[in-house]
């Protein structure tokens, strides 16, 4: 595998002439400068229907009525369920999700206009969208901080992190800001013998934990440092994340075809992905 060369986001020269409307520049740059964008989502229909979707799901489990109130039900949850049957419901509802034909198309109308302006328009998209959950004051469900680049995934995607309940503070994710990751990126042998939470404790006060409201989407890169702590709020936190790239862009451990799907392949890549040059005979093409 490749390693990270401990670059920001930003390092890579931009054209010395902008090809970008002016409004797409601006949101680039912003997510240049942060690493992460939080942004409204496209479909507020898919939205609610991911949501209602995993509640009536998370109550068949549970043996329940589906709620009225989805919302109101995912962040109680743990007023149903102990810890120690959380990862089955988790499974369970991870499991229908990704069998239904409309989820990943519905997932990615959430920000396709984002992922169009930071990634681009020819993707691949990742074969099973991510569920988390995570009760109050539960040790469990515990992401220590952590670069998706040192196990395998590429820096050339980007994260479509979705919540489906209000998510802040501890309830939410950090993450770590690219200045502050490129420093401590040149100073990674200094933790090569500690553990994840010594270096957690040594970005703490660099840390930015984000507030993603129901209705909004997180888009960030997985190159930067991040994870999440204990849920010390009353309520419980729901939330799913899945990988995009451009379906040319180079992969590292996870695979096309195997990790990744292409799901916006234009009629001239596909052309020229299937072309063959004539075969040569007596030195001539036939």
């Amino acid at each position: 595998m490749m390693e990270c060369d401990g670059k920001t986001p930003g390092d890579v020269a931009a054209p010395s002439e902008s090809f970008f409307e002016p409004q797409e520049a601006r949101l680039m740059a912003q997510f240049l400068e942060q690493g992460y964008l939080i942004v409204p989502v496209d479909d507020r229909q898919a939205l609610d229907r991911i949501r209602d979707t995993t509640a009536a799901l998370a109550a068949q489990f549970l043996k329940m009525s589906p709620p009225s109130d989805s919302g109101k039900f995912l962040n109680d949850i743990g007023q149903h369920v102990t810890i120690d049957r959380l990862n089955a419901l988790r499974l369970h509802v991870f499991n229908q999700l990704n069998t239904q034909s409309w989820f990943r198309p519905g997932y990615y109308s959430l920000a396709r206009r984002g992922i169009g302006s930071l990634v681009g328009n020819e993707l691949a998209m990742q074969r099973r969208i991510n569920l988390s959950i995570q009760l109050p004051k539960d040790a469990s469900s515990l992401l220590p901080v952590h670069s998706d680049c040192w196990s395998g995934d590429s820096p050339y995607e980007i994260v479509e992190w979705l919540p489906l309940v209000d998510c802040y503070r501890t309830k939410s994710m950090f993450i770590l800001p690219p200045a502050k990751d490129s420093e401590f990126n040149t100073r990674f042998s200094e933790f090569g013998a500690k553990s994840a939470e010594d270096l957690y404790h040594a970005i703490e006060p660099h840390l930015v934990w984000l507030e993603v409201p129901y209705g909004s989407v997180l888009l960030f890169t997985h190159t930067l440092m991040h994870g999440n702590r204990i849920n010390q709020e009353g309520e419980s936190r729901w939330s799913m994340n899945c990988r995009f790239k451009e379906v040319l862009s180079p992969y590292w451990d996870k695979r096309l075809g195997e990790f990744f799907e292409p799901i916006t392949t234009r009629p001239l890549t596909r052309i020229g992905m299937g072309y063959k040059l004539p075969e040569v005979t007596d030195g001539k093409r036939s």
